[in-house]
């Protein structure tokens, strides 16, 4: 079985038992709007990125609202009513409404930071460019996979590893993920990670990575593994219910 760090923070940060009602018992997800408009960005700067950095503000914007509203529409088929969606806003269709302009202005606000900024992005001798890009390696003896938003060169010829976020909520442990799947797979040497906020259109503070082993990294993917191999599933009800997206089939929500 292929880990990700969304099954074990899942798993082992938010809730067990949301875990096994997601991923064993396959309850389907009610949809969120910055789940759509998360997905949609990144689509958007990754066509901007392959493209050689070529198209404008506008483009770009209109790449994510395309995707973003092809989304929405087949979101909205599947749960039409708009009162079972996540939302951080009033209401649902208000928050797929707002989404739609905040996320227009994040994707242009990503070209006008990266045409100044100018990040050089690695790109590997088979031409693969260091954008979306999937990796998969065994850590702490569980094969574990990722997909990297970006690959920055740094001028000492190391590499940085990049996540981009629409929202404010960060994993360290993502980017710590990555960097060791970066060393295993790639073989390169990585010891910054940072994220572009796309909030504030900007980057965080880099964080070092130069002492960060496998091993402590691997232990939280072989203790996630263990525990789904017992079927162990325990509830942790509070106030993480409600943003949870399977809570409609939860016996323990509060």
């Amino acid at each position: 079985m292929v880990r990700s760090v969304s099954q074990t923070e899942q798993y082992l940060d938010k809730c067990a038992h949301q875990y096994f009602l997601r991923r064993v018992e396959g309850i389907t997800p009610r949809p969120a709007a910055w789940s759509l408009q998360g997905t949609a960005f990144h689509s958007a700067i990754e066509e901007y990125e392959r493209g050689g950095r070529k198209a404008d503000a506008g483009t770009v914007a209109d790449l994510f609202s395309q995707g973003y509203s092809q989304a929405a529409i087949k979101a909205l088929d599947k749960e039409p009513d708009l009162s079972k969606w996540l939302t951080a806003g009033p209401d649902g269709g208000s928050d797929i409404e707002a989404r739609y302009v905040l996320g227009r202005q994040q994707a242009a606000d990503y070209v006008n930071w990266s045409k100044e900024h100018g990040p050089s992005l690695w790109k590997a001798p088979d031409g693969r460019l260091g954008v979306e890009l999937h990796v998969q390696a065994e850590i702490g003896g569980v094969q574990v996979q990722g997909y990297i938003d970006q690959l920055p060169e740094e001028p000492d010829e190391s590499v940085r590893v990049r996540d981009l976020k629409t929202g404010s909520t960060k994993s360290k442990f993502q980017l710590e993920t990555y960097t060791i799947l970066v060393r295993k797979v790639l073989g390169l040497v990585t010891n910054k990670a940072d994220w572009y906020m796309a909030k504030k259109g900007g980057l965080s503070r880099p964080i070092d990575m130069s002492k960060l082993s496998e091993d402590q990294v691997g232990e939280k993917y072989a203790r996630m593994d263990e525990g789904v191999k017992r079927g162990d599933f325990p509830p942790n009800p509070g106030f993480g219910c409600r943003f949870c997206d399977v809570s409609h089939a939860c016996n323990f929500k509060r």
